[in-house]
C-alpha cells in the first residue's frame, strides 16, 4: 500500500537525514532508493533545485523516460530561476528518446526569445544540429519502405493511402526518383496526389520535362517552368473578378475562395488560360450562391463556358473531398 505523508510532520533533523541519504544513494547509483527518498521529500513539499534535478536524474537512469519527460514539462511551466537548466535536461531527454522534431521545435522556441544564457545557447544549438542530422538519417533510412508502400497503394488503387504516403515522403526531404516521377502519368494515381508530386518536383527545382496525365489530358512540361500554384496568373486574375464580394458578402467570398483553391489544386498544372478567369469567377459565384441558397435575379441563357466550368468545378470539388477531407 502506498504510504501517505499528508498528516506527518517533517522535523528538520529528519529532513536533513532524508536529503543526505537521498544524495548519497544518488551518488552511489542506488537510483531506486534515492528516488524513493526524494519522493518523500517532495511529498512533504520540500522543493529545491538539488531535489528536483536529483529526481530527474533517477528517472532517467532507471529508464523511466516518459515519467522524466512529464515531470520536466511540469517544471518548465513555472519558469523559475532554474528554468534553463530544466530546459537543458528536457532537451537531453528528448534526444535520448529520439524525439528529434520536438527537440528542434523547443530549441527554436527558446532561441526566438533571445534569453538563453550564453553558456547554454551553444549546447542548445549542438543538440539542435545533432537532432536535425539524426532526423534526416532516419528519414533516408525509412524512405525505401515508404516508396515501396506507395507503389503498392498505386497497384491497389488505394487513393487515400497514396496521398498519405506522398505526404510522409515529402517530409523526408529526398529528391523524387524517375520511378516516382512516372506516377504523374499513371491513371491509377489520384489527381490530388499527382498535384502533390508535381509541387514536390517544383520544390526540388526539377528542370527536366515530365509527362503529366490528368483528367484526360496529357502534357509534357518542366516543373520549374510552371508558375507556382498560389501565384499562378489565372488564379490571381480570377481573384480580381471575385474581390468585390469580399466586402459585400464575406461568407460567399470565403466559400468561393475555398472552391477556387480546391479546383485549381485538383487541375494543377493543367490550369485554364488566364482569359477564362471571368468564366471561372462567374461559375464560382453561381455555385456559391446555390450552396448558400442565395436567390439572385435569374440568369437567362447561361453561357456554355459558364456551364462547363460549373460542372468542372463541382467535379474537382468532389475529387478533392475524397482525399483531403476523407
Amino acid at each position: 500500500m502506498e504510504r501517505s505523508w499528508e498528516n506527518v510532520i517533517l522535523f528538520p533533523k529528519w529532513r536533513t537525514t532524508l536529503e543526505e541519504e537521498s544524495l548519497l544513494a544518488l551518488k552511489e547509483k542506488r537510483y531506486q532508493e534515492a528516488l524513493a527518498k526524494l519522493d518523500q521529500l517532495l511529498g512533504f513539499g520540500v522543493q529545491n533545485q538539488e531535489i528536483l534535478i536529483g529526481k530527474l536524474m533517477c528517472l532517467m537512469e532507471l529508464n523511466r523516460y516518459q515519467d522524466a519527460q512529464d515531470f520536466c514539462e511540469d517544471l518548465l511551466i513555472h519558469k523559475d530561476e532554474n528554468y534553463y537548466q530544466y530546459v537543458h535536461i528536457y532537451l537531453t531527454i528528448l534526444f535520448q528518446t529520439s524525439q528529434y522534431q520536438l527537440l528542434m521545435d523547443q530549441v527554436e522556441q527558446e532561441l526566438e526569445k533571445k534569453m538563453v544564457p550564453d553558456d547554454m545557447e551553444e549546447q542548445f544549438r549542438q543538440l539542435y544540429n545533432m537532432s536535425r542530422k539524426m532526423r534526416h538519417e532516419i528519414r533516408i533510412e525509412k524512405s525505401p519502405e515508404y516508396i515501396k508502400e506507395l507503389l503498392k497503394a498505386v497497384e491497389e488503387q488505394n487513393h487515400v493511402y497514396q496521398y498519405t504516403l506522398v505526404e510522409q515522403i515529402l517530409k523526408m526531404d529526398i529528391t523524387p526518383t524517375e520511378q516516382l516521377q512516372s506516377l504523374l502519368a499513371d491513371d491509377r494515381v489520384h489527381p490530388v496526389t499527382k498535384t502533390a508530386i508535381f509541387i514536390w518536383l517544383q520544390d526540388k527545382n526539377i528542370s527536366d520535362e515530365v509527362l503529366v496525365q490528368k483528367l484526360g489530358v496529357k502534357w509534357k512540361i518542366a516543373p520549374n517552368a510552371i508558375p507556382a500554384l498560389d501565384s499562378h496568373p489565372t488564379i490571381k486574375q480570377t481573384f480580381v473578378f471575385l474581390n468585390d464580394q469580399e466586402q459585400e458578402n464575406p461568407t460567399l467570398f470565403r466559400l468561393m475562395e475555398q472552391l477556387l483553391h480546391h479546383y485549381f489544386y485538383v487541375r494543377y498544372p493543367m490550369v485554364p488560360a488566364e482569359d477564362d478567369a471571368r468564366f471561372i469567377a462567374a461559375a464560382l459565384t453561381k455555385i456559391g450562391e446555390d450552396y448558400l441558397d442565395i436567390h439572385m435575379e435569374k440568369r437567362e441563357n447561361k453561357d456554355e463556358q459558364l456551364i462547363r466550368y460549373m460542372e468542372e468545378i463541382k467535379m474537382c470539388e468532389a475529387l478533392y473531398a475524397t482525399i483531403i477531407e476523407a
